[in-house]
């Protein structure tokens, strides 16, 4: 992968240079994971990393180009800042061995004309201009590129979002649908490793907790769209058993054993394990604890009404 912007301090000694924090200042806000603090004081999770801008004009505007990391499809523009927390932003598809992935580029100031759906792209292309969109919520001062990579939760996400009578001007690149993981060890492994591929760094990621869910009749769309990710040979299951990260992404899938349909019994998801090691802040809230046992949140509950949808 190439870097999305000239900052080059991401992986230095002093990578406190490279991100861009939030209002707290401290560096740690700016990192992907259960890295901040919202206002009830329960930590918040942060789906990428928001990388620092380098250079500025005389009016303290970033002038820092931004970069397609890999060679891919331009598959969303957004270039209406006040309608996504994202503000401005482009999606661009990489093929993967474990299916199709996103790398996301936001809060853009400006983005190239020549960007737009179904573009093929070379890697180190330009996208736009590093900026503070939208200016409502992202200070001049603070203006970063906030990057992301990651896997879309499914691809029907205009059709839940309409059952759920939600506002959905994005289609599948709603930030809902989006499933990011930590970019910084993606970046530096591609460099390291020539023939990385994301499925082989997904499998290797820590699972934070274990699901056992109902079948609806198929296989979700998630693991059809990632087939290498389902590691069982059939998908006819009376349910299923995900393996998920803190964030959210289902590392791997199967069908459930009889032990473990005892354990659902009526119900039609549980909680069959979750190691608070690697779920840490627990920033995402999908899995929560009530009394010494875990199940789903609220947040839980509607992430996997998505991804059985």
């Amino acid at each position: 992968m190439a870097f999305p912007s000239p900052q080059q301090n991401l992986f230095e000694p002093g990578w406190e240079k490279g991100v861009q924090p939030t209002v707290s200042g401290k560096p740690e806000s700016g990192l992907y994971g259960s890295s901040r603090t919202g206002s009830k004081g329960l930590a918040s999770f942060h789906e990428g990393v928001d990388i620092a801008a380098v250079t500025r004009d005389s009016r303290g505007n970033p002038t820092d180009p931004v970069m397609a990391v890999a060679d891919g499809r331009v598959a969303y523009v957004n270039r209406t800042a006040g309608n996504s927390n994202y503000g401005q932003y482009v999606i661009l598809l990489h093929a993967d061995p474990a299916g199709e992935v996103y790398t996301l580029y936001a809060h853009l100031a400006v983005i190239d004309p020549a960007v737009v759906p179904g573009t093929t792209l070379a890697r180190g292309a330009r996208l736009g201009t590093v900026g503070h969109t939208p200016a409502s919520s992202i200070p001049l001062d603070r203006a970063h590129l906030h990057f992301e990579i990651g896997l879309t939760a499914n691809a029907r996400f205009a059709q839940w979002a309409r059952r759920a009578g939600l506002k959905d001007p994005h289609g599948e690149f709603n930030g809902r649908n989006l499933l990011g993981l930590d970019p910084l060890p993606v970046m530096a492994q591609s460099i390291r490793d020539p023939g990385f591929s994301l499925l082989a760094h997904l499998q290797k990621l820590p699972v934070a907790f274990t699901l056992i869910v109902k079948s609806r009749g198929r296989l979700p769309d998630y693991f059809r769209r990632h087939p290498a990710l389902w590691t069982d040979p059939t998908e006819d299951g009376k349910a299923f058993v995900f393996a998920c990260t803190e964030g959210g992404i289902p590392v791997s899938g199967r069908n459930a054993r009889p032990d473990e349909l005892a354990q659902l019994g009526r119900k039609n998801e549980a909680v069959l394990a979750v190691d608070e090691n690697v779920l840490g802040r627990n920033g995402r809230h999908l899995v929560v604890k009530r009394g010494s046992n875990w199940v789903l949140g609220q947040n839980g509950e509607t992430w996997l009404d998505l991804l059985m949808y």
